[in-house]
């Protein structure tokens, strides 16, 4: 009788590696922070090999058909996500409907990473801290996965998001304070054993997610990128996944030059905007905490700062800051012409709809459902 077939075993993870000070770590055992300096993690990642577009049009009509860029491979808590679609809005400008993810947000891309590495490793419980779409996000993909969940969110979230991170079964935990006391809360949380702490910000795992926007925007446009890339930056995860992607792509001979990053953030809470055009490499001071209808980017003091501001002035692009009554606009603008975005979502359209400096892509990344129109 023949012996049973069986799997072979998952490759190893690519290690950690701390790109302020070397350290490395084993992913699979490593603490959720560089245990030197207490900052986020990189991974030490190099793709597998240039994609052939022919070979895609054949693969599975998802993000993980990019599988030699993606550090996980055969994922099991898969809903579908990415590859949306990408509509013209001027003559330069277009947008990427990304608030068509199964959780109505970008944040779906790196949230499956997130949750498919948290199955592999088998946590007692999975913790996670948002403004709420991230939340929402790992929410639903832990519920995808059957892990239990708990997610940290800063008083006077959007009460729709709340709803919908309920919904998946997570526990809701809503933190007194700003986005700053909400991810220290999290952060608390996770220090303790049989954690697995699936933040958006110190795991490297979600950025090689969110970098499938740009392999998308590549396969979509025919082999090219376009001249610029606009996207809203709080704790920059699609920033800096955009910056993986194109530096990939160059490395493979796949694009000819890398696109400039233009970055948008709150003119209410912008302390990267600011440190950019002061010259600065790295954050003086946190912004001070202010109300902003683009909640999603408030954030005070990003731990990836000096990335951000690396990755922008790398790629020849700048910063730009939008007012609320900007905000406000563009969410009504795109609306009448058809995309119902909620407000931090609008940021970009706010800060490039006149774009004419050759050739645009903003992110459409949350549905209004998400939190209405602005009053």
């Amino acid at each position: 009788m023949p012996a049973p077939v069986t799997a072979p075993p998952p490759p190893p993870l690519p290690p950690y590696r701390c790109p302020r000070d070397g350290t490395t770590a084993d992913a699979a055992t490593a603490h959720w922070c560089c245990p030197e300096c207490r900052g986020p993690w990189d991974l030490d990642f190099t793709p597998a090999g240039p994609l052939d577009r022919n070979t895609l049009a054949r693969r599975v009509n998802s993000l993980w058909r990019y599988r030699e860029a993606l550090p996980l491979a055969d994922p099991a808590v898969s809903l579908g996500e990415g590859r949306t679609p990408l509509v013209a809005l001027t003559g330069t400008v277009s947008a990427k409907l990304d608030h068509l993810m199964p959780t109505l947000s970008f944040k779906d891309r790196g949230a499956v990473m997130l949750a498919e590495l948290a199955r592999r490793l088998g946590p007692d419980r999975v913790v996670a801290d948002s403004s709420g779409n991230a939340g929402t996000s790992v929410a639903a993909y832990c519920a995808r996965a059957g892990l239990p969940c708990t997610v940290y969110v800063p008083e006077g979230t959007s009460a729709k998001k709340t709803e919908q991170i309920r919904a998946h079964g997570a526990r809701l935990e809503i933190v007194p304070g700003d986005r700053t006391a909400t991810a220290l809360a999290a952060r608390a949380a996770a220090d303790e054993p049989g954690t697995f702490y699936a933040s958006h910000v110190f795991n490297p795992y979600f950025l090689h997610g969110t970098k499938t926007y740009v392999y998308e925007l590549w396969e979509d446009l025919g082999g090219r990128l376009p001249d610029a890339l606009a996207v809203p930056v709080g704790n920059g995860t699609l920033l800096l996944g955009a910056a993986l992607a194109t530096a990939e792509l160059l490395a493979q001979g796949l694009v000819d030059r890398r696109p400039a990053l233009i970055a948008v953030q709150a003119e209410a809470v912008s302390p990267l905007a600011a440190g950019f055009h002061a010259g600065a490499a790295a954050l003086r001071q946190p912004a001070a905490p202010a109300p902003t209808l683009a909640e999603g980017i408030a954030i005070a003091d990003p731990p990836r700062a000096a990335q951000i501001l690396a990755a922008v002035r790398e790629s020849g692009g700048t910063f730009r800051t939008v007012t609320e009554e900007q905000i406000r606009e563009a969410q009504r603008d795109l609306a009448r012409r058809g995309l119902y975005a909620e407000t931090t979502a609008v940021a970009c359209w706010a800060a490039v709809g006149g774009w004419t400096d050759g050739s645009v892509v903003v992110p459409v990344c949350g549905a209004g459902l998400k939190t209405g129109m602005a009053a």
